[in-house]
């Protein structure tokens, strides 16, 4: 009996670490917890998730929805902007993320650009996709007009027509991808945070940045980020007190 209960218990751990394990379970593990009004334990369960690897457009707009109901804008801004890059063109992404920002007080926060704002509306993996098929039209037309030459005047104007595409297309890319890398943001995550006169805990505290704020990331230092905000003040502030968009 002894040997059989043994048996029982080590099935049941097998399956819970297996249900544990399955994202699908845990996601509606979490839903059931924002069902419940368990606002901060859904977010948690939320980050949870994503912390596995397991990120999707639907994951980060919960945990956005989450993160608000409980009181953590910048967790919410967070999610809500990752969530966009993976889901440009979704309305409610759009707008709960609008919605967030507007709850941010002072005019401290650095918004995305105009290019980024424009690129945007397409995913790098979108633009890198659509520069690829250009190009490849564009090879496919060059060689349909060396294997035959008599369809050099009729193919002319496409070819061109598909090179500019592919030029222009794989420029988006490339500006999309340098303003998100060599321009990035950053969101405060918590109630408020310190940004100091350098990357020290007893330096000399330049302001204080709320919860929700973003943020442009000047530099990188040890566990310090210097950054600037929307009235041009610059100083440094820990990684742990931001989450980089």
């Amino acid at each position: 009996m002894k040997r059989y209960a043994a048996i029982l218990i080590l099935l049941a751990g097998l399956a819970l670490r297996a249900r544990a394990a399955d994202p699908a379970a845990e996601f509606t593990d979490a839903n059931n917890l924002y069902a419940q009004g368990k606002f901060a334990d859904a977010a948690a369960a939320y980050q949870k998730i994503a912390a596995d690897g397991q990120v999707s457009p639907a994951l980060l707009f919960n945990l956005g929805n989450a993160a608000f109901k409980s009181g953590q804008i910048g967790q919410a801004i967070a999610a809500y902007s990752h969530a966009e890059r993976l889901a440009p063109r979704d309305p409610d992404v759009r707008a709960n993320l609008q919605f967030a920002r507007n709850e941010v007080s002072g005019g401290d926060s650095v918004g995305p650009g105009w290019c980024e704002r424009t690129l945007g509306r397409l995913t790098l993996n979108e633009w890198a996709v659509l520069a690829s098929v250009f190009f490849w039209i564009w090879l496919g037309l060059l060689a349909a007009r060396e294997w035959k030459p008599a369809l050099r005047p009729t193919l002319s104007q496409l070819t061109r027509l598909a090179g500019v595409g592919a030029v222009v297309l794989w420029l988006g890319t490339g500006t999309l991808c340098f303003e998100r890398h060599a321009n990035p943001r950053a969101v405060v995550v918590g109630h408020e945070a310190a940004v100091r006169g350098g990357p020290l805990d007893d330096a000399q505290s330049v302001y204080t940045a709320h919860d929700g704020v973003e943020l442009t990331v000047l530099d990188r230092r040890d566990d310090w980020l210097q950054v600037g905000d929307g009235h041009d003040r610059i100083g440094w502030i820990r990684r742990d007190a931001v989450q980089t968009l």
